[in-house]
């Protein structure tokens, strides 16, 4: 636990606290671990030896299931978005440091189109998978199910009852229902979506127990997932700058803004004590620095 001082929010009189779950694992890291954790005991309990998930070239999610597979002795496959990343994958890994990381780490890639991407969770799918490379235990995109919610309860202990708010970025959903399920009836969870739209409110609520007292603030995802500014930029370097807390451009990075901003707009009563998650993802930043330093853009140091 990280106390932060930000000059930004420096006279608000609202406190802001950093839980480093980034900390966790050297490349398992965050959210990432959590929801894993329960999914390769599961998988164990199966006898099932090969995981297959699914992800973008960039994705958090791609890496760490490499790196835990590679850990804890099961084959892994990552369907990957984007068949076109075939047509010279010597290159790609050259250029890709997520799919670089995640061939290190023994993982076999199985690319298809964006197309069929959309149509992985169908039957039709999965039993060309199973075709293709047999039994398998499978890890939905970005790790989200009933195990990994499980896993992300576990990030809220009893040290974490003293403060008011719990804020945590927002992929699929996961992360912020085990948080939910572990907050006490005085605490309020604020979920800041690195997606466009609205539709998470529905995928969340399949998997938080009771209708406890959260929220989604949809403002800062700076125009949908992977999308950055200049502006998002300059705030995760200045950030990093003054508190020495890195931050990845995709999830907490938005998060932070999202809170800062906030804090700065008074939304919060002075006295407020917050504690926002870090929940990883900072693997992602070279494949960001890629394309910005490709854009002529400012980079994140």
């Amino acid at each position: 636990m990280e106390q932060v001082y930000f000059s930004e929010i420096a006279d608000s009189g609202v406190s802001l606290f950093i839980k480093r779950e980034d900390k966790l694992h050297p490349f398992i890291s965050g959210n990432k671990y959590r929801k894993l954790k329960y999914n390769l005991v599961e998988a164990k309990n199966q006898e099932k030896m090969t995981l297959i998930t699914f992800g973008g070239a960039y994705s958090n999610h791609i890496a760490a299931s490499a790196a835990a597979g590679s850990q804890f002795g099961f084959n892994t496959i990552g369907v990957i978005r984007g068949e076109e990343l075939a047509n010279n994958l010597e290159e790609v890994l050259q250029n890709n440091p997520t799919l670089k990381f995640a061939s290190k780490h023994n993982m076999q890639f199985h690319f298809v189109s964006r197309s069929a991407y959309r149509e992985k969770t169908s039957k039709e799918f999965l039993d060309n998978l199973k075709q293709q490379f047999g039994d398998f235990y499978l890890v939905p995109e970005g790790g989200t199910n009933t195990f990994a919610v499980k896993g992300c309860e576990e990030i809220l202990t009893e040290r974490d009852i003293v403060y008011n708010v719990i804020c945590s970025s927002v992929g699929t959903g996961g992360t912020i229902s085990g948080i939910i399920n572990s907050t006490k009836e005085h605490q309020k969870t604020i979920g800041f979506p690195a997606l466009k739209g609205d539709f998470l409110q529905n995928e969340i609520k399949k998997y938080v127990l009771t209708n406890k007292n959260w929220s989604l603030n949809t403002n800062y995802h700076f125009g949908g997932y992977a999308k950055v500014s200049e502006t998002l930029i300059n705030f995760i370097n200045k950030f990093k700058g003054e508190t020495g807390i890195p931050l990845d451009p995709v999830y907490t990075g938005k998060m932070l803004f999202g809170i800062v901003d906030l804090i700065k707009n008074d939304y919060f009563e002075k006295g407020t004590s917050i504690l926002a998650i870090h929940t990883g993802g900072l693997q992602g930043i070279d494949g960001m620095n890629v394309y910005l330093k490709n854009k002529k853009l400012v980079e994140i140091v």
